[in-house]
């Protein structure tokens, strides 16, 4: 059964959202595939599913925190993240399986999403805080930073949605499928890059480094994608 559902994923599968970028695209909807036909075959719902990925995520952000900072420490984290995204893959996948979903479904994924980004850079904060020689508390402006930067984009895109839907008109995520090259210039805009850059957490200078790349990546495009977004909600009323 698990092997049917797996393969029926694979034939339903839906177009990626233009501008995806490559982990997400190539990496993660795989493995949320695998994990999605096995919970179909347990019985799991997609609201179940969504909870398992939160439990997933929750761990890890509890380990960044609290958790001594070690190489050891690090590897967990990568790793209840990546599944934890993997996780919140499969519940879409799940509900396509089952033959759709409702919005529910959709608002108890949604608030997941947010609540793991908005607190995933408080806990980094935190763990930074503990780790951090003194002199050096300026170096915590980076996951202040990019939570802000996190969050806001996360935010404006649901709201994108949300005002091209009243004005009926394409989404944000329309899907469509994209190029592997645009896929691979966005990848750093990934999310599942930011669950993989954990595994230096015990190393922290290095760390720094990986995590404040990534972080003036997502403020950048933040800044760059705010301003596509304002004007297409200029157009939105000249729509029809």
């Amino acid at each position: 059964m698990i092997a049917e559902s797996y393969r029926q994923l694979a034939r339903a599968q839906k177009g990626h959202a233009r501008g995806a970028p490559a982990y997400s695209v190539y990496v993660n909807r795989r493995i949320g595939r695998v994990l999605a036909a096995c919970a179909y075959g347990m019985g799991l719902t997609p609201n179940q599913v969504s909870v398992i990925s939160a439990a997933h995520s929750l761990a890890a952000i509890l380990l960044i925190a609290l958790a001594p900072v070690s190489v050891v420490t690090g590897v967990l984290v990568a790793l209840l993240l990546v599944l934890g995204y993997a996780w919140d893959s499969a519940d879409g996948q799940v509900a396509r399986l089952r033959g759709g979903g409702g919005p529910q479904g959709e608002w108890l994924d949604h608030f997941i999403d947010t609540l793991k980004i908005a607190t995933l850079h408080v806990a980094v904060l935190i763990g930074l805080f503990r780790a951090l020689p003194e002199g050096q508390e300026v170096l915590l402006l980076i996951p202040l930073a990019f939570g802000v930067a996190a969050t806001s984009s996360f935010t404006a895109m649901l709201l994108n949605d949300l005002l091209k839907g009243k004005h009926v008109v394409a989404s944000t995520h329309e899907r469509g499928g994209g190029s592997l090259k645009r896929s691979l210039v966005v990848l750093p805009t990934d999310f599942g890059l930011v669950c993989l850059v954990f595994v230096l957490w015990g190393w922290t200078p290095v760390f720094l480094v990986g995590y404040g790349a990534l972080a003036a990546v997502a403020i950048a495009f933040l800044a760059m994608a705010a301003v596509k977004w304002f004007r297409e909600m200029g157009t939105l009323g000249e729509v029809g």
